[in-house]
């Protein structure tokens, strides 16, 4: 059998495209080679009876040949062995440098083939003759064994949990590199493969499919054929590798429930109470994630002990992702408005009450309301008594902020964990504030008075619209007091990351709370940023603290873990079951992530990251490379309200397709998250096209809800919408009658 020898031949040549009917590839034209064709360091011998295999590769800005790869037997059908220098093996491998940028990241490999001519100026002309499918899947399976050769060190480094992993990674990236539409359009055609749906296995299926042909040429089985694509490696199969992805799920997000196929993920904060939580496991739910971006550790402490209760109760498994803050740019904190809550009834056009308000009385240390309830308003009272002596019908005098009369009347009575709770009407509107006192209403006797406690404080907000000046400034004493509306249009508010001031440059647009508002900076210093509002709502838009700030072509110097990072990451490894890494730009936050976790001996912790940024969407492949050098279980989340913002709207549904693919390819499990089902969440209701996106989850191994008033009715609904039965769908299509008159 013949051996041959990928040969390297330096730059020199020019190249243009040509398209023919049965083989696409790059026409060259020599100029003056002046070095003989020589063995590629890395020594890959192909067992294969071909003559000719060209590897060229083009830089995408100039499309000039850097380095052109081939095969050539010598006189004697022998495969020569000599030195080179023309070609090594860094200088197509994924070598990151100190940016974590590729180091030949404009380099792309534009064709492999095959042919059966010695002298490469004659192959082209036969190319366009002789071409084939069989030599097509035969020039791209030694393509990609290349590209894992040239990669050889890389690999060596990942941990052995992720060896074939990363192996089919790389196959997935030196296939996509080919411009191989011609190809995928003839194997259609057959029926024997289909190029876009082997990600997980791409290698093993090239293999079958070249198989296939060769047995088709013969009359009989070729057993020499079969042991020609054979691969040693028993785990690096169709079968094998199609099970690494369901495994990796499981061992990172937890076992499926009966009939599920994906995980729910839902985001809960403090005001979860038990059963609200106990609601959320029962409805489908099996992962609570806890954003380290709000409370602290006795927070946190709180929710996974309500969440570990539910879970035994209910007998139900459910893992617990905690997200890490990450460097992420935020407004800073308004000054607090009044401790005051208005109550509203619905009116109709005429100013008429048509459905009085509910409030939710209890005492302080009660909780918040059941879960199916949605009070307008919660009132805590100070005195249990008070609370105990209640009864339905009963009404309840008070006068509120401005000193109006008004009236509750007891209509519901609830027993909840720690007490009672009652529901309210109001017929009229009212604003109560910490304070105030409720008189039960009698005939000549005088009833115990009780206070309303803990009102909190009006949520502070400034509101911009399109031409209004806002002032971003490092010093926080210059907030500007909201508690009511300025007339001006300048408006002031702090940013607390010095890395903003240092990096933005005027003309650069800006964007808050994941796009709602937009902005073009007009000027910039060290101490304060002036941003001209151009995109707001018709009649303003909110901008409160703790929302987004986005620049997305300002390449701002963030550090991969922050201070607070390194310290919630104590907390996270010993309460938690994965950590998830917020704005992971490139391979260098994966390092430093890797030394922190193996200073505190960390094996077992899973780790999720977050892609919600542009450079960590074009360097993901490195960044899955380099988190695959640890032993903790791997996942990846489509953080898609930041990665919008900075990418662009229309560029996020291709984008979040390629990290689904990427992912597939490397049997990394995905998390698909941000705005899903909201309206539904928010306001009860779903939209067409929250239906529709979540039906496009479903690819992903988990979907993420974020909290909301009707969370639990969500999380039903998901779980309906992502596990329906397709059988019984087709069940329920009746067949159509064919009319007689037909035949």
């Amino acid at each position: 059998m013949n051996e041959m020898t990928i040969c390297s031949l330096p730059a020199g040549v020019s190249a243009r495209r040509n398209s023919l009917n049965n083989v696409d590839f790059l026409e060259i034209s020599f100029s003056k080679p002046r070095r003989k064709c020589t063995r590629l360091p890395c020594g890959l011998n192909i067992k294969q009876a071909v003559h000719v295999v060209r590897l060229l590769a083009t830089s995408r800005r100039d499309l000039r040949p850097r380095t052109l790869s081939y095969a050539v037997p010598n006189e004697n059908d022998e495969a020569k062995k000599a030195a080179s220098h023309d070609c090594n093996l860094d200088s197509m491998a994924l070598h990151s440098d100190n940016n974590g940028s590729s180091k030949y990241s404009d380099v792309e490999v534009v064709a492999s083939i095959s042919c059966l001519e010695d002298a490469i100026s004659q192959t082209v002309e036969n190319l366009k003759s002789q071409g084939s499918i069989l030599d097509k899947l035969k020039a791209v399976h030694l393509h990609l064994l290349a590209s894992e050769q040239w990669n050889a060190s890389r690999l060596k480094l990942c941990h052995r949990r992720y060896s074939d992993s990363a192996r089919n990674l790389i196959h997935y990236l030196a296939l996509r590199c080919l411009d191989f539409e011609q190809l995928k359009e003839d194997l259609s055609c057959t029926g024997l493969l289909n190029l876009e749906s082997i990600n997980s296995y791409i290698l093993a299926s090239l293999t079958a499919g070249i198989q296939l042909l060769e047995n088709q040429k013969s009359s009989s089985l070729n057993t020499e054929a079969n042991i020609l694509y054979q691969e040693d490696n028993g785990n690096f199969t169709i079968q094998a590798l199609g099970k690494k992805l369901a495994t990796n799920k499981e061992l990172l997000l937890g076992p499926l429930r009966h009939n599920q196929t994906n995980h729910i993920m839902v985001t809960v904060g403090q005001e979860a109470s038990e059963g609200e939580i106990t609601d959320i496991l029962k409805a489908g739910a099996s992962i609570i994630r806890i954003n380290c971006a709000h409370g602290n550790p006795s927070i946190w402490s709180e929710i996974i002990r309500r969440v570990k209760t539910s879970s035994q109760m209910l007998e139900t498994p459910c893992q617990i992702l905690m997200d890490l803050a990450g460097p992420k740019l935020r407004t800073g904190n308004l000054k607090p408005g009044p401790c005051i809550i208005k109550i509203s009834p619905q009116k109709n056009a005429t100013g008429n009450v048509i459905f009085p308000s509910q409030v939710w009385l209890s005492h302080k240390d009660a909780g918040p309301p059941p879960s199916h309830l949605s009070p307008d308003a919660v009132l805590f009272i100070d005195d249990k008594k008070f609370l105990s002596e209640l009864q339905v019908g009963h009404i309840l005098k008070f006068y509120d902020a401005r000193g109006k009369k008004r009236m509750l009347k007891i209509c519901r009575k609830f027993h909840v964990f720690s007490g009672t709770g009652f529901v309210a009407e109001c017929s009229r509107t009212a604003y109560v504030q910490s304070g105030t006192e409720l008189h039960r209403k009698g005939k000549k006797i005088r009833f115990p008075v009780a206070q309303v406690v803990d009102v909190p404080a009006v949520e502070p907000f400034i509101r911009l619209r399109v031409g209004d000046l806002l002032t971003i400034s490092r010093d926080s004493s210059c907030e500007q007091d909201e508690s009511s509306e300025p007339t001006s249009s300048a408006h002031r508010i702090t940013c607390p990351s010095s890395c903003l001031f240092d990096s933005v440059k005027p003309g650069e647009p800006i964007a808050f709370d994941d796009g709602k508002i937009w902005g073009l900076i007009q000027g910039a210093s060290i101490s304060e940023i002036v941003v001209s509002i151009t995109h707001a709502g018709p009649r303003g838009t909110k901008l409160g603290s703790g929302k987004s700030i986005n620049i997305p072509k300002s390449n701002i110097p963030f550090e991969g873990l922050t201070t607070k990072d390194l310290m919630d990451l104590e907390f996270v490894a010993s309460h938690a079951d994965m950590v998830g890494i917020s704005f992971v730009r490139d391979s260098r936050d994966i390092a430093m992530l890797r030394k922190e976790l193996e200073k505190r001996k960390v094996q077992n912790l899973g780790v999720v990251l977050k892609i919600e940024t542009k450079s960590g969407f074009e360097r993901l492949p490195h960044i899955l490379l380099e988190a695959m050098k640890s032993s903790n279980l791997l996942g990846v989340m489509i953080a898609r309200g930041d990665l919008a913002v900075e990418c662009g709207w229309e560029r996020l549904a291709d984008m979040q397709e390629e990290i689904l693919s990427i992912c597939d390819a490397a049997h990394v499990p995905v998390i698909w998250a941000t705005q899903v089902l909201e309206s539904l969440v928010k306001f009860g209701v779903p939209t067409r096209a929250e239906i529709t996106d979540v039906a496009s989850a479903r690819r992903a191994s988990c979907v993420m809800l974020n909290k909301g008033k009707h969370v639990v009715e969500a999380v039903s609904t998901l779980d309906k919408i992502l596990h329906i039965n397709t059988a019984q769908m087709q069940a329920d299509l009746k067949p159509l009658p064919l009319s007689s008159h037909l035949f």
